[in-house]
């Protein structure tokens, strides 16, 4: 039997993937009887031999490939003449971080072959992500608000694991009770950051007003001016690199992929960064250094810092 996963959803393909192996037995055993390749570095001969080779006291042998098909392999043909043959006491599984195209010969022979399996994994948009936080809060037990599933969706994006990590957070800390919108806030650190995202939008737009009220909002919920000044300088600091690579000619994707950063948080640097030529954003970082010094020496305090900086910027 071979399968295909192929798609931008890694999270759930890997989910899939756990599954399946949970179905063929003992885990320990099965980590004896599995070999795993990289598309790039594996041969036809190397993939072969690990397929033909017989389990080790077990029954099924388990072999996975990482974005092998997405490539078009030099030995594709020899691939497709092979798998029919597979033996069947071998499990492959090519994993794909891209969608296929449907005329992808291998899909094709999975479609027609008994022996194949394709499945296609997307993140979900739009209500279907909320849907999917819903159905994952209550596979794990608890009950969530629909303006908690909201600010979910709004600040994670469709980054699953993420998603999936800070919901068993959030049903942790409930106990079985309803994961309201302002637990969300409490919990999770991405909502301050989109916060902080929020202000740097007032600050570009030079909206003075919306960014000083945005402030003291953060403040009247109790965040901590230190962690907000922290979120400043991070926040800065991406404009910054983002900044850098734009004038390159790099898209959000590419900066994405450089700045090790969710596509959605690039795409939202992204476009901040043209409120700000380099120069600007560098000019406010050298000001962010001169703040967290004047305020580790006792010259000023983190809060009145926070509302000139606020202020200061508003008007340039």
């Amino acid at each position: 039997m071979f399968y295909v996963f192929h798609g931008d959803d890694e999270h759930s393909q890997k989910e899939t993937l756990a599954e399946l192996q949970r179905k063929l037995g003992d885990p320990a055993m099965l980590e004896l009887n599995t070999a795993r390749f990289e598309g790039q570095g594996v041969s036809f001969s190397e993939l072969r031999h690990a397929c033909d080779s017989i389990p080790f006291l077990a029954d099924k042998r388990l072999v996975i490939v990482a974005n092998l098909l997405s490539q078009t392999p030099p030995f594709l043909d020899e691939l497709l003449a092979y798998l029919p043959d597979l033996p069947e006491t071998t499990r492959l599984v090519f994993l794909e971080s891209k969608t296929l195209p449907a005329a992808h010969p291998i899909l094709k022979l999975a479609e027609k072959s008994g022996q194949g399996y394709a499945k296609a994994f997307a993140r979900p948009e739009g209500s279907e992500l909320e849907r999917w936080i819903r159905q994952r809060v209550k596979t794990a037990g608890g009950h969530i608000a629909p303006q908690a599933v909201q600010l979910l969706a709004l600040n994670a994006g469709n980054d699953l694991r993420l998603l999936d990590n800070e919901i068993e957070k959030l049903v942790l800390y409930k106990g079985g009770e309803t994961i309201e919108a302002q637990d969300v806030t409490l919990l999770c650190p991405y909502v301050a950051e989109a916060s902080v995202f929020d202000l740097v939008d007032a600050l570009g737009s030079r909206n003075g007003r919306t960014a000083a009220q945005l402030l003291h909002k953060k403040t009247l919920e109790g965040a901590d001016p230190f962690f907000l000044f922290s979120m400043f300088v991070r926040q800065f600091r991406l404009l910054i690199q983002v900044k850098e690579l734009a004038e390159e000619g790099r898209r959000p994707a590419e900066i994405a992929k450089a700045l090790a950063i969710r596509d959605f948080v690039a795409g939202k640097l992204h476009q901040q960064s043209q409120h700000f030529t380099l120069l600007q954003l560098e000019q406010i970082y050298a000001h962010l250094l001169e703040i967290d010094v004047a305020v580790k020496t006792g010259r000023t305090d983190m809060p009145t810092a926070l509302d000139l900086l606020v202020a200061g910027l508003a008007s340039q």
